[in-house]
């Protein structure tokens, strides 16, 4: 009896590896929205990382024990956000491409309670009123994303802290607009 029970078992451990190693090498993760703000002040906010916890739905502010760097630039190619401690555990952030008033990507990397390394973007579209904003996030999908996948994927675990982010954008970038005397103009 327990022979076939471990026999079970195993049969059952096996398909459940097997059926994990068929979800996708690769995850996406895309929001967008509408800021009602101009290209470069919505740009502003996200090529300075040191304007990041003004809008992020990550706000590192509040973790115990956490410490923040910035090195490089203050703004644009090769600026980087390194935190590390907290329960937000370690990690960085690094601008690799940045084009005034339409696009920032960024170099996500994770050391613990995990590792990876991720690619961000922010692409910005003007529009009548402001800004059309896309946050989007992607990497390889390891074989423990591949099976946290069966439970919750990437877009149902991120997606609202990106509708969130991209709501707190809006806020901050209104809020930098009223501070500013609104001199810059809406397209």
């Amino acid at each position: 009896m327990a022979i076939k029970l471990a026999l079970a078992a195993f049969v059952l451990v096996a398909s459940l590896g097997a059926f994990i190693a068929t979800r996708p090498d690769h995850f996406r993760v895309e929001r967008n929205a509408h800021v009602q703000a101009p290209p470069d002040v919505v740009f502003a906010l996200i090529n300075d990382l040191r304007e990041y916890d003004a809008w992020t739905p990550y706000r590192f502010e509040l973790a115990p024990g956490l410490s923040k760097t910035f090195e490089g630039p203050a703004t644009g190619p090769g600026a980087r956000y390194t935190w590390v401690g907290g329960k937000a555990g370690d990690g960085r952030m690094t601008i690799e491409e940045s084009r005034p008033g339409e696009l920032v990507a960024l170099k996500l990397e994770f050391f613990t309670p995990f590792t990876a390394t991720n690619q961000a973007f922010f692409t910005l579209t003007p529009e009548e009123g402001g800004t059309r904003v896309s946050w989007s996030i992607e990497g390889p999908n390891t074989l423990v994303g591949k099976a946290m996948s069966l439970v919750a994927n990437m877009d149902t675990f991120i997606g609202k802290d990106f509708e969130k982010g991209l709501a707190n954008l809006d806020a901050a970038a209104t809020r930098r607009l009223a501070s500013a005397g609104s001199t810059s103009t809406v397209q």
